[in-house]
This record gives C-alpha cells, structure tokens and sequence, in this order.
C-alpha cells in the first residue's frame, strides 16, 4: 500500500523532469536519525529512536488515520532475544491540523520527536534492528515514504544505555524533487500537501460557529427563554447587592452558559469520533439520521408536541441552583438550559447535525460556542445596561411565530439530506423536479403562515400584520416564487448547491442538450444509466473506456472527481461551466470522465478488488473511484479536476473547489496546450 504511493510519486517526479529539466534539482534529506538506549533494570530497555527535523519540514505522526498520508511506523525483527512491552509512544504531543486534500485532521511533529519503545531482554546482550518508515513535507512539497534500517546494540550488564552513530536514509529510497516549485510550474504531479494550523478548514469553522450564533440568537427570541430575561436579570441586579457583584454574576452566568453547551458539543466529538465525522457527510446512515431528526425537530416547532427532559432531572438542577457563589450561578445556567430544552434542543440538534454532516472534527464543539456566545451576550449585557430592558419588546404571539417558522425551515433542510440518500442509491424518487416542489409547498406554507392566512393551534389571533413580519413574509414569498421556474429547468444559482444535480430533471427547457453526433460517438458507455452530465455535456463514467475514447479522438482528458452529496460540486456545475467560453471547452477540447466517489451501486464480482493502497475490500463503484483518486492522486477531496494524456499523466496543476470563471478557462486552456506539447 506505501510503496504504491511512493512508486506513483517517483513516477509523476521523473515524468516533470524529463520535460522540465532543472538545475538547481536537489536531494532532500530532511531528517537526521539517531538511535539509543535506557536501562530501567536488569531486563528492561527503552530503545530511544529520535528524529531531528530540518526547519520548514514536518515529520507525520504515527496516529493519521487510513485515508490520509503515509503515518511513521517502526517494524522490529522478531527475535528469541527479546520481547517488546507495549507501542512504541512519541513525545512531544504532535502538532493537529485539518487538511483540506485528505479531508481530515493530520497529525506532525516539527523541529525534533523522540520515539521509546520498551523491551525486555531474554539474554544479557544482543542487538535489536529493524526498519522504520516515515513520510515528510514542507508547505511547498512532499517526500515518498522512506525506509530506514538500524540496529541498537544493548547490554544488561552495568552501565546506561549506548548510543549508536546517527544513521541517515538510504538517498536512493528519496526522490530528488525540485527545490524551486516557480520553474516547474507547467507541469506538476498531485502529492499530499501538508497545510498548517491556516487551512482552508479555518473557513469552515468559521461558517459553523457563525450558523451556531445565529442559531443561538433565534433561540434567544423563543417562548422558553425570551420572557426569562427581565426576572434573570432582575436577580442579578437586586439580589447581588450592589451593581458591580450584580455585573459580576451576570458574567459568570454567561460564562457558564458557554461551558454547558460546549461541552455537548465535545461530548459529540468524542461520541462519534474523528473517523465518524469524516465519514458523515458521504454516509447513508447517517443522512437518513439526520433526515428524521430534522424532521421530528420541524414537527416539534410547529406545535404537535414538545421535547422535554426528565423533569426530576430539571428539579434536581434547580436545588442546586440555590448555592450561593460560582457553583449556584453554573447550575443557575444549567436550569436555564434544560428548562429552555423544548424550544433549544432542536435548533441544538439542527446545529449538531449541521456539524456532523461537515466532517469536521472540532465543528460540534464551535457551533455550540457560536449559541452559546448567543445565548450569554445578551444576559450579560442587559445586567450591565439594566435601563436597555425598557426597550425589548413585549413578549406575546410573536415569539410562537418564531418557533414555527423555525418548523418550516428545518422541514426544508431536511429533505435535503433524504435527497443525499436517494441520490447515492439511485431510488429515483426524489429528482430535482420533485425536490424543488417540496421546497415550493414548504416556503409557500411558510409565507402564507407570515400572511395570517394559516393558524395553529398554539397562535393568538393577528388583528394587523406588523411591519417586520409583512417584509418577512414578502421574503419568503419571493423566494419561493424565484423557485418555479425552476420546474421548467431554471439554473437557479442561488440555491443550486442544495438543489439535486440538473441531470435529474425530468422536464428541462433550459439546458443546451448539445450534438447528437458527439452522442452518437460515444453510445453504449459504462454506467451511463446511473449518471448523467450536466449542460448536456457527453461524458464518460468509467476511466478505462473514457481514456480509450480519446485515444481514438486525440483529445487530452479532464477527469471530474464529484460525488452526489457534494454541495461544492453543484456549486461549480450550476455557477462555472456554465459559462460559454468553459463549456465550449470542455465539449470541443476535452473528453470529460466523471467519476462519483459516493456512489453505492454495488460493482460486479469480477470487478470486486481488495485495494493495494488502503487494503480495505472495494464492492461499490464509489469506493472504487474514490480508491482511484486516493491512490493515484493522493487526495480525496472532491471536487478535484486532472487533466492528463493518453498514458493518464498529469498534464498541469490540478484544480479543486474555485468559482473564479477566469482561472477555471485559464485551467483548461494550459492543458489544452500542455497536450498540443507532448
């Protein structure tokens, strides 16, 4: 499995080299090894394996997860002369990062680590070998794993442990890489690259704990909490004594507020474990999970029931509310939460899912800090500024009309996350058109609901439509409005990331449907029942018969690593190539291979494999493109677009998610141009 990848590194490095010679190509040699040994009494041994890293380079950890870079390892010869204890540990705790190309968080050490192993010796004195194999990268590139083999004489008599020489890897077992990335710019093979603590995962917390504190901030205006904050605040004011212990309290209270609900969130964390996170988004399971959540969260809001907790556990909270100091007003808060549970835990649960769903692994625990943040600001605030209270506006029906509107949107939401399922198993039931109807039906209701012409159980009577509430429904109404002709096959940008693909449309009056020539060429293609391309594009679903294909037209390929539950690769379908210098490109120079990585159909069983790069069974025609592109390319990221030759070379740098129009053409017209070279 790590050879394949170094082997396909090699081969990518020699491949540049041969066209773009560069002289100032050196030998990396980044890490320098040394080895020794610790007596802890007669029999035992620490065998102590250090690593000095170069500045600039990172060295993996042994605890990367499968599907990520090739972690270090340590593989010691067997022998009747000892016995290991336990695992080989590493210290100092590795640097954590999530890394945008394997979609998950990487662990690595920098500057130095230690490894210790400990071992037992059955005879007094011997010689322990074996082979270690590790993997670097600096921010510009990435070394093929290397072997290194080394030996640790040790002696039980008296005495410390000895050291051995510093031993350095074998330079054969490392591929000269070019030092200088500007020169070699034209061509250059799709390696692991490692990111720093800035990643574009940054972004994607952002985005969580901004959906938390505005989830947090519509939980703020809910029936269960909105009427609590004068007599909260009153509490504080009055009873501290004085305005600064007053202020004081309502500091705490905030503060605890925080810690309640990011702890959920790291409970939720360690419940489902990094692996689960990663794996959420593309999973059946888990978006069927998440379907009937929202579902029975939307249904909660709109009156039919309300979701509780034990109320001997509210009680119980509530007593211990009465302490007086830190720990009264932390239980204060804990009350405040699981009274307030009915109107908060679905938008808890919503925002939960949300996280989940993304793969991020710290995105539980900072979107329940963005509602948390939310939730204690204004408690805080109003302490500090009592006369503000004067200002809120009256509780009354208002704050039922939030709750149900809440209901409405996360009915939409949910079907988004059905419509995954239905996608990745090809049940065919709910398409585009479909989906676009429920979502009319729903907003529609909602707007409708704003209006005063639909009442339920728990609304007062609306005398007169308020002004907020008026603009509100007129949103809602456009919205929806702006959704029919999506009907009819409308792009709709706006939402087109939501949207199933446009290939599932059953009644399309906008997509060009091209050439039936260019149809006529390419009949009889793999799986070409299962999938279909967008813009009328004719592609290819299987990369053997697709690379066949333009052989016998010359023309280079672009292969689209997409998935069905990909929101980005809507985003570039419905936003990107559409434009008509990007589509007259991909349908004149380029023989275009989509390969979905998420797919559940399961394969043939001649085609069913065990993969050599993860060593996991391959039974779905997901899996095996997504073994593909992990193996080959060393991503599993989507989208990610390769442009490459007949012989599947990498032609020029590949391009994941960018909805610049402009560098997608320049895209597509360098390797147009690369090919013409070859």
């Amino acid at each position: 499995m790590k050879k394949l990848l170094g082997i396909v590194l090699l081969f990518f490095y020699f491949a540049a080299q041969a066209q773009f010679p560069d002289p100032n190509a050196k030998i990396f040699d980044p890490v320098k090894w040394s080895y020794s040994s610790e007596k802890i009494n007669d029999k035992e041994f620490d065998l102590i394996i250090t690593a000095k890293i170069d500045k600039g380079w990172h060295l993996y950890s042994q605890f990367i997860e499968e599907g990520g870079p090739i972690p270090t390892s340590f593989k010691f010869s067997p022998s009747s002369a000892y016995k290991l204890i336990g695992k080989v540990s590493e210290s100092p705790k590795p640097v954590t990062a999530f890394d945008k190309n394997f979609n998950m968080e990487i662990a690595w050490h920098k500057d130095q680590v230690v490894f210790k192993q400990r071992i037992s010796l059955n005879k007094p004195v011997t010689t322990v070998s074996g082979v270690l194999e590790f993997m670097v990268c600096d921010d510009q590139r990435c070394l093929p794993p290397a072997e290194v083999e080394f030996q640790i004489p040790l002696n039980a008599g008296p005495g410390v442990g000895i050291a051995s020489e510093s031993v350095a890897p074998d330079s054969s077992s490392l591929a000269p890489l070019v030092e200088d990335t500007a020169s070699s710019k034209d061509i250059s093979p799709a390696v692991p690259a490692l990111v720093s603590e800035k990643t574009a995962a940054e972004s994607s917390l952002w985005a969580i704990f901004i959906a938390g504190f505005i989830g947090g901030l519509a939980a703020f205006f809910m029936p269960c909490i909105y009427p609590m904050i004068p007599m909260t605040v009153s509490f504080f004011t009055k009873q501290s004594g004085s305005r600064a212990k007053g202020i004081r309290s309502a500091i705490i209270y905030g503060l605890s507020i925080i810690i309640i609900y990011v702890a959920l969130g790291l409970l939720i964390t360690l419940i489902f474990g990094a692996s689960a996170l990663n794996e959420a988004a593309s999973s059946a399971t888990f978006n069927l999970l998440f379907f009937v959540a929202l579902i029975i969260f939307g249904i909660s809001f709109l009156g039919a029931f309300e979701i509780t907790l034990p109320s001997s556990l509210v009680n119980k909270m509530d007593e211990k509310s009465n302490q007086s100091g830190f720990m009264g007003l932390f239980f204060m808060a804990f009350t405040l939460a699981l009274v307030s549970f009915s109107c908060t835990g679905p938008i808890i649960g919503t925002l939960l899912v949300d996280a989940v769903s993304k793969g991020s692994y710290l995105g539980p625990a900072i979107g329940m800090l963005g509602f948390s943040s939310a939730l204690a600001i204004p408690f805080t605030l109003f302490a500090i500024f009592p006369s503000w209270l004067k200002e809120m506006p009256k509780s009354g029906g208002w704050l039922n009309t939030v709750k149900v509107s809440l209901g409405f949107l996360e009915i939409a939401l949910a079907f988004k996350f059905l419509s995954n399922v239905d996608l990745a198993y090809h049940w065919g039931i709910f398409n585009r058109d479909v989906f676009l109807i429920i979502w009319i039906v729903v907003f529609g209701m909602w707007a409708l609901y704003l209006l005063g012409k639909i009442r339920l159980s728990h609304d007062s009577e609306i005398n007169f439509l308020s002004l907020p509430r008026l603009f509100f429904a007129m949103f809602i109404l456009g919205f929806t409005i702006y959704m029919v002709p999506g009907l009819w096959g409308a792009p709709l940008k706006g939402i087109s990331a939501w949207l199933p693909p446009q290939s599932t449309q059953d009644f399309d009056l906008y997509s060009n449907t091209g050439t039936t020539t260019a149809k006529a060429e390419t009949s009889g293609k793999k799986y070409a029942g299962l999938f279909h391309a967008p813009h009328g594009l004719d592609a290819f679903y299987d990369y053997e018969q697709g690379l066949a294909y333009a052989k016998t037209v010359n023309k280079p390929i672009l292969i689209d690593f997409t998935g069905w539950s990909c929101t980005n690769c809507r985003k570039m379908e419905a936003s990107v190539w559409p434009d008509k210098e990007v589509l007259r490109r991909l349908r004149e120079d380029y023989v275009l291979i989509s390969l979905y990585v998420d797919d559940k159909t399961e394969l043939s069983q001649e085609e069913k494999y065990e993969s050599a790069f993860s060593g996991k069974k391959v039974n779905s025609i997901g899996q095996k493109w997504s073994d593909f592109q992990a193996s080959k390319f060393g991503t599993n990221s989507q989208p990610y677009y390769v442009i490459a030759d007949h012989d599947g070379n990498v032609l020029v740098p590949p391009q994941a998610f960018n909805l610049d129009v402009n560098n997608y053409t320049k895209f597509l017209e360098s390797g147009k141009i690369a090919f013409g070279k070859k």
